[in-house]
C-alpha cells in the first residue's frame, strides 16, 4: 500500500498520508448505481433498476480475469459496535489496498468481525469490488437486496468502493431494516447536554451542503455557557425500537469520511483538530512543507495540486472539490462516551433540514409521528448553481435518502409509519432551515454554533417545558422562546425567520402532493391524508 500513498509532514501531520485517485474517478456515480430486485416496482422510481440476471451477467463478464497479477484482499467487517445486537456484518473482497486501509478506519474489521460472522451462522452482506481499468465506460455499482450482496467495478473512489459505507450501511441496510423492523438512515447522531446536566441525543438528516458535518461537531457559542455537544456519528444512523418504547441508535461506522474543502478552525474546529494525525487524505493539494492543503482552510499556500502537478490556478482548484479525509472517530475531541455502547443511545428528537430561501421557518415541530413522516418526506433543497441559471430549483430529497434508499420510496414512507406505530415514546420530529434569506438576499440567521439556539428550544419542547405557537404547518417557537443572549442578528430578523407565509405554503403543499404522486399506489394513504389536513389548516 505504501506505493499508493505519500507520507505527509511527520512533525505537523504525524502518521498522515495522501492518496490520489484517477482524475475520472472522484465522486459517487449515481447514474451507474443500480438496485437489482426481481420486481422493478420494488426498486421504485427513486432508483435505477436492472433485472438481477442481467446485472449478474454484466458484472460476471467485467470481473472475469480482472484481478490477474493483483493482490486480492478479503476484509471481514462489522457495521456498528462488535458486541451490539443492532450491528450487522459483511465481507468485502477487493484488489485495492486503498480500500482496505479505509475500511480498517471506517469499520470494525478483522478477526473480531470474522468471529461474529461465524457465531451468527455465516450470515453477512457479500461485497465484491475491483478497480478494474478505472474506465468510466466500464463502471457499475450493483446492489442485490434480495441476495444481501453488492458488486462494484471500475472505481476506487470512496462511496463506490468502500462497500461498507453507502452501499451496505444505507442501500442494503435500508432493505434489511424494512425486513427486520428498524431504520437505516442518512443521519448524524449528536449528544446535547444542557447547563443543568440533562443529556438528550438527536438524529438529524440533511441533504448535501446543508451543514450536516458542522452540526455533528457543533461547538456551542461563548454566550451559551454550560452547554456541551458530543458526537456519536456524522453520517449514518441505525435506529431500533427498544424495549422501553423509544428508538435506540448506533452509528454503524467507526470513522469519518469527510469533505476536506471548507474545513477550517473557524468552520469546524473539532473536525480540523481530528485530522491532524493518523489521517488518510485523498485528492487534496500540498504546501511547500509537504502539508495537506485545500480551499477554505484559512492558511497556507498550495504548491502541488490534487493531481500531483505544480499548482496553477488556470488548472482549477488546488484540491479537488470532493477531496476527502478518512480518520478514526475516536480522534474527535468531542467523541461521545456512549458512541461504542452496544445498546446504542436513546433518541429524543429527529431533525430534518433543507436549504430554503423563504418557505421553511428557522424551526418547527411536527404535530405527531405521522405528520413528522410527511415533513421528512417533503424535505427539499434549492439549487445554488448560478452558472446554469438554475438558481432556486427545488429538489426533493426525502429524509435525505434519495440516493441511498435501497427500495421504493412509497414503501419506505410506509415503513416509517409502521415503526412509529411500534413506539410508545417516539422521538419528537422537527424541521430546521438555517438558510432563509431576507429581501436583500443575505442570510437572516448566522448559523454554525448559533444553530444550538433553536435546537435548545426543541429539547425544551421534548422535556415539556417550552411554549409554542400552533400554526398550519406545526408548532413554532415565538421569538421570545429562542435564547438570543449574545446573538448578532438584525432587528426583526427573528420574526421573519419564524413567519409562515400562507401563499408560499399552499404552493409547497401542491408541490409535495405532485412529488408523492410519483410513487403511485405505493404512496401510503395515511401520508396523503396528513397532507390534506395541512392543506385544510
Amino acid at each position: 500500500a505504501k506505493k499508493e500513498l505519500l507520507p505527509l509532514n511527520e512533525k505537523t501531520f504525524p502518521d498522515c498520508y495522501l492518496a490520489r485517485s484517477h482524475p475520472s474517478d472522484v465522486a459517487r456515480v449515481e447514474h451507474l448505481t443500480f438496485i437489482c430486485t426481481s420486481n422493478k416496482d420494488d426498486a421504485g422510481p427513486n432508483n435505477n433498476w436492472m433485472a438481477p440476471d442481467e446485472a449478474h451477467q454484466k458484472m460476471d463478464s467485467l470481473f472475469k480475469g480482472c484481478m490477474k497479477g493483483r493482490t486480492l484482499y478479503v476484509v471481514p467487517y462489522c457495521m456498528g459496535p462488535i458486541d451490539s445486537p443492532y450491528s450487522r456484518c459483511g465481507v468485502e473482497i477487493t484488489d485495492s489496498a486503498y480500500v482496505v486501509l479505509n475500511m480498517a478506519i471506517m469499520t470494525r474489521s478483522g478477526r473480531a468481525a470474522l468471529e461474529r460472522i461465524a457465531a451468527e451462522g455465516g450470515k453477512f452482506v457479500k461485497g465484491l469490488h475491483s478497480i478494474g481499468e478505472l474506465d468510466p465506460n466500464r463502471r457499475f455499482i450493483m446492489h442485490f437486496p434480495e441476495e444481501l450482496s453488492i458488486q462494484s467495478y471500475g472505481s476506487g473512489y470512496g462511496g463506490n468502493a468502500l462497500l461498507g459505507k453507502k452501499c451496505h450501511a444505507l442501500r442494503i441496510a435500508s432493505y434489511q431494516a424494512r425486513t427486520e423492523g428498524w431504520l437505516a438512515e442518512h443521519m448524524l447522531i449528536v449528544g446535547l447536554t444542557n447547563p443543568q446536566g440533562e443529556t438528550h441525543y438527536i438524529a438529524a438528516a440533511f441533504p448535501s451542503a446543508c451543514g450536516k458535518t458542522n452540526l455533528a461537531m457543533l461547538i456551542p457559542p461563548g454566550s451559551m455557557p454550560g452547554w456541551k455537544v458530543t458526537t456519536v456519528g456524522d453520517d449514518i444512523c441505525w435506529m431500533h425500537p427498544g424495549p422501553d418504547g423509544r428508538l435506540w441508535a448506533i452509528n454503524p461506522e467507526s470513522g469519518y469520511f469527510g469533505v476536506a474543502p471548507g474545513t477550517s478552525p473557524k468552520t469546524n474546529k473539532n473536525a480540523f483538530e481530528t485530522i491532524r494525525k493518523d489521517t488518510l487524505f485523498t485528492n487534496v493539494a500540498l504546501t511547500k512543507d509537504n502539508e495537506p492543503w485545500w480551499e477554505g482552510m484559512g492558511s497556507g499556500e498550495p504548491v502541488i495540486d490534487w493531481q500531483g502537478r505544480p499548482y496553477d490556478p488556470a488548472n482549477g482548484p488546488a484540491a479537488h472539490p470532493n477531496s476527502r479525509f478518512t480518520v478514526s472517530a475516536r480522534h474527535n475531541p468531542a467523541y461521545d462516551k456512549e458512541a461504542d455502547s452496544p445498546k446504542g443511545v436513546p433518541i429524543s428528537a429527529i431533525l430534518f433540514g433543507g436549504r430554503r430561501r423563504d418557505v421553511a421557518p428557522l424551526i418547527y415541530q411536527a404535530r405527531n409521528w405521522r405528520h413528522g413522516v410527511l415533513v421528512g418526506a417533503g424535505v427539499a433543497s434549492e439549487t445554488t448553481a448560478a452558472a446554469t441559471g438554475a438558481v432556486g430549483v427545488v429538489r426533493r430529497d426525502s429524509m435525505a435518502m434519495k440516493p441511498f434508499c435501497g427500495y421504493n420510496f412509497g414503501d419506505y414512507f410506509q415503513h416509517w409509519l409502521n415503526i412509529g406505530s411500534k413506539l410508545t415514546n417516539p422521538p419528537a420530529i422537527f424541521h430546521v432551515n438555517w438558510f432563509r434569506q431576507g429581501a436583500d438576499g443575505k442570510f437572516l440567521w448566522p448559523g454554525f454554533g448559533d444553530n444550538l439556539r433553536p435546537i435548545a428550544w426543541a429539547l425544551e419542547r421534548v422535556a415539556g417545558r417550552a411554549e409554542a405557537q400552533e400554526t398550519a404547518i406545526g408548532y413554532l417557537p415565538r421569538p421570545s422562546d429562542i435564547n438570543t443572549q449574545g446573538l448578532d442578528i438584525a432587528p426583526g430578523a427573528l420574526e421573519e425567520l419564524l413567519s409562515v407565509k400562507a401563499d408560499a405554503w399552499k404552493k409547497e403543499v401542491a408541490d409535495i402532493r405532485n412529488y408523492l404522486g410519483e410513487f403511485g399506489a405505493r404512496t401510503p394513504k395515511a401520508l396523503l391524508d396528513e397532507l390534506d389536513e395541512v392543506e385544510k389548516r
